[in-house]
C-alpha cells in the first residue's frame, strides 16, 4: 500500500508541495523593482519617476536615499515629507506617491511562452498563465507551483490553486503531466 502511494505521488508533479497558506488581504507593500511617480507639489526639481533599488530605497534629488521598501504608498509619502522637513527644504511639503509599474511575475514550465509578465493588482495564477499563452498540451492544469519570498527574505515553494492571487515577484511553475 505504501509503495502504491509513493507511486501515485510521483505520477503528479508538485502534488507533494505544501499548500500556500492563506494570507489576509492588505494594502500593497512597495518593494525593490517597483517604479514610482513621486510628485512634490510646487517643486518640479523633486518630481519624477524613481525605481526602488535592491536596497529598498529611492534616490530623491536634493534629499538622497529614502527607504520605502515594505511601506505603503501613503507611508512612503510620509517618509518623503519627513526627509524634506528635516533638510529644511520645505515648511509644509505636499507629496504624492503612485505606483507606475509593479515588479513582474514570472511564469515557467508547461506554458506556450514562459518568462516575465507585468503584475496587475488582482492577478491570479490562471491569469498569469493566460498572459503566457496558456497551458500547453502536456501541462498539469489543476494547480501550479508558486515560489514566493517570505517575510524573512527566503523563497519558499508552495502548491497553489488556479485562482490564487499573486503578488509581484512571484514565480509560477506549471508542471508537466507524466502520462
Amino acid at each position: 500500500m505504501g509503495a502504491l502511494l509513493a507511486l501515485a505521488a510521483c505520477a503528479t508533479p508538485g502534488a507533494d508541495l505544501p499548500p500556500l497558506p492563506q494570507t489576509a488581504a492588505g494594502p500593497y507593500k512597495l518593494g525593490p523593482g517597483d517604479q514610482l511617480r513621486v510628485t512634490v507639489f510646487n517643486d518640479p526639481r523633486l518630481t519624477g519617476e524613481f525605481r526602488i533599488t535592491d536596497t529598498g530605497t529611492i534616490a530623491l534629488p536634493l534629499v538622497g536615499a529614502i527607504p520605502v521598501s515594505g511601506r505603503t504608498t501613503g507611508e512612503a509619502e510620509t517618509a518623503i515629507v519627513r526627509s524634506l522637513r528635516s533638510r529644511n527644504l520645505f515648511n509644509d511639503p505636499s507629496v504624492a506617491v503612485e505606483i507606475q509599474e509593479y515588479r513582474p511575475v514570472f511564469v515557467l514550465g508547461m506554458v506556450e511562452r514562459g518568462g516575465q509578465t507585468p503584475y496587475q493588482p488582482g492577478m491570479t495564477a490562471l491569469a498569469a498563465v493566460a498572459v503566457s499563452g496558456g497551458f500547453n498540451y502536456r501541462a498539469v492544469t489543476d494547480y501550479v507551483g508558486l515560489t514566493r519570498i517570505g517575510a524573512d527574505g527566503q523563497p519558499r515553494e508552495f502548491r497553489a490553486e488556479r485562482q490564487t492571487l499573486l503578488q509581484p515577484g512571484d514565480v509560477v511553475t506549471v508542471f508537466e503531466r507524466r502520462f
